[in-house]
């Protein structure tokens, strides 16, 4: 499930709680839960529990991290080294890169050990997340828990997945119709097959390796390296949709579990039904911002209603699309920016001023928001690589241009915002060049799953809401969820809510989670920044974005 990957910033960077500790009961053979639920071949459930094994033999050799992971000196950095395919264990191996900090103990805590994390995307790294230790938020997790992180298979360093030249990424501006045309659309559906094919060119034998499946074997590699029996495992969303995989492939591996905006996953709906109904879920935070800005017109004047702040955006759009902004924002470069606010709605003060700003005559700010970054160009080509490539290989996807092309008509009747977008990114996936898609994972109540904790934010445009309520029932009586009514920032955990991050920690630290369906009350809003005082109000340290 997208998420945005460009604002991960090095304090907002990290997500991650990896755990283990003995349990009373036998866990499974090491292909029997997989089997039972119907995932995978035994050769690649026996070849992981191969490379587990191994890995528990040879460890991890934690060093200073090299320079160009940007981490300070407390971080320190290894390398694991798991099988390109796990149906063949001895063939062709990849590296993953690996961040950790050690438990503090401070105030005498006990060390209860590795809690692991995974930000999103796919195609996010979590090689950040150790430096949430630094932040009051995590002080009493970091006491008791090595923060461990990791850039899963294709990301950062990790086996690095590339579909196309850096350098050919659109630098801005570009253009996108309101609505397109059948030109246009004609238009999108050659470019997402050429970007298919350089897919299959630049990956080679290797492209159908880069899958869900994969990644919770790597998981659970990992954790056996870093000398853990049992996970304490974070994921956030796409991370959750690994955790849920992770628990139907070893439920009696796990020790604990929170999965943070959860993607639904219901394997009908994996991945083409979850990618519409994020569509209708940003047009609801869509109109969230600009009700906000609305309630706030004497701030932006940007009009005193939802309508009339859509009105002012039409204007934006329409006057970039004449004229990009700087020469670098077109319409494309102005919604994805404005996607954002229906991500997080701590941005909703630096976009309404922007747009406030355009209106008055200043572009400046609009630019410096919305023009792409060309240092950033490199990582975000192999974000969007790997986030293809998973959701390509984990499902079949329609073909035929036609279900697109209904499914997606109708959508945008209702929420024009972001369809066509979203459509057109995962379109590669009608074209996708490796033949045997893989049958979704079936996440049924495992077997042997100790109590996990599912959180999620009520009006979530990226993981909607229903996907939580479904991902609960999946993993049986023993998840509890833990919702911020009428919110709709991804990702919750980690410094936006007091009342979520008590309900996370103390579960953390104690196993207790707090029953069935517990409710938070929604975090503060934004308050509006006068544009005479932008720097104003210095935001919260927050976890990095969910995807």
């Amino acid at each position: 499930m997208r998420t945005r990957l460009a604002r991960h910033g090095a304090a907002a960077a990290a997500l991650t709680l990896a755990l283990c500790a003995p349990t009373a009961r036998a866990a499974p053979a090491p292909d029997a839960a997989a089997a039972a639920a119907g995932i995978g071949t035994a050769a690649e459930s026996a070849g992981a529990a191969l490379a587990a094994r191994r890995a528990a033999t040879a460890g991890l050799d934690f060093r200073a991290c090299p320079d160009v992971e940007g981490l300070p000196g407390p971080v320190r950095c290894a390398t694991l080294r798991v099988p390109l395919d796990y149906a063949r264990p001895d063939g062709p191996q990849i590296s993953l890169t690996v961040s950790r900090v050690t438990a503090t103990r401070s105030g005498g805590a006990v060390r209860q050990g590795a809690l692991v994390h995974n930000p999103g995307g796919p195609g996010a790294s979590g090689m950040h997340f150790p430096l949430v230790a630094e932040l009051p938020e995590w002080e009493r997790v970091a006491a008791a828990y090595d923060l461990v992180g990791y850039a899963p298979r294709g990301v950062g360093r990790s086996a690095p997945l590339s579909c196309q030249d850096p350098s050919a990424r659109a630098t801005g501006p570009t253009q996108e119709p309101a609505e397109p045309s059948p030109a246009y659309k004609r238009q999108r559906i050659e470019a997402a097959r050429a970007y298919a094919r350089g897919c299959a060119l630049r990956a080679g034998a290797a492209l159908p390796y880069y899958s869900t499946l994969n990644n919770a074997r790597d998981l659970h590699v990992l954790r056996a390296a870093l000398g853990e029996r049992k996970l304490t495992f974070m994921g956030a969303s796409y991370g959750t949709h690994l955790g849920a995989v992770y628990a139907a492939l070893h439920p009696g591996h796990i020790r604990r579990m929170v999965l943070d905006s959860a993607v639904d996953p219901d394997p009908r709906r994996v991945w083409y039904r979850n990618n519409l109904a994020q569509a209708a879920g940003f047009e609801r935070r869509w109109y969230d911002f600009r009700a906000w800005a609305a309630r706030h017109h004497g701030t932006y004047r940007l009009g005193a209603t939802p309508a009339a702040v859509q009105a002012s955006y039409e204007r934006v759009r329409d006057a970039v699309a004449r004229t990009p902004a700087a020469g670098r924002v077109g319409t494309g470069e102005l919604r994805a920016a404005y996607l954002q606010a229906a991500y997080y709605d701590d941005v909703w003060p630096e976009r309404a001023s922007a747009l406030a700003a355009f209106l008055r005559g200043d572009p400046a700010e609009l630019a410096a928001q919305a023009a792409p970054d060309p240092a950033a160009a490199a990582g975000a080509e192999n974000a969007t690589a790997v986030y293809t490539a998973v959701l390509c290989n984990d499902a079949p996807w329609p073909a035929d241009w036609e279900t697109w092309d209904r499914d997606n008509t109708e959508l945008a009747r209702t929420a024009p915002f972001e369809t066509w977008a979203n459509a057109f990114l995962n379109l590669p996936c009608a074209s996708w060049p490796v033949p045997r898609r893989q049958r979704p994972a079936a996440v049924e109540r495992p077997a042997l799953l100790p109590r996990t904790l599912v959180v999620a934010a009520e009006r979530d445009g990226a993981t909607p809401y229903p996907g939580a309520l479904e991902l609960q029932r999946r993993l049986g009586a023993g998840a509890a969820l833990v919702t911020e009514a009428g919110a709709g920032s991804h990702g919750v955990v980690g410094g936006r809510n007091d009342c979520v991050d008590r309900h996370v920690e103390r579960y953390l630290l104690t196993g207790a989670t707090p029953g069935w369906r517990v409710t938070c009350a929604p975090h503060p809003e934004p308050a509006p920044v006068s544009l005479d005082d932008r720097a104003a109000g210095a935001r919260r340290a927050l976890l990095p974005p969910v995807v």
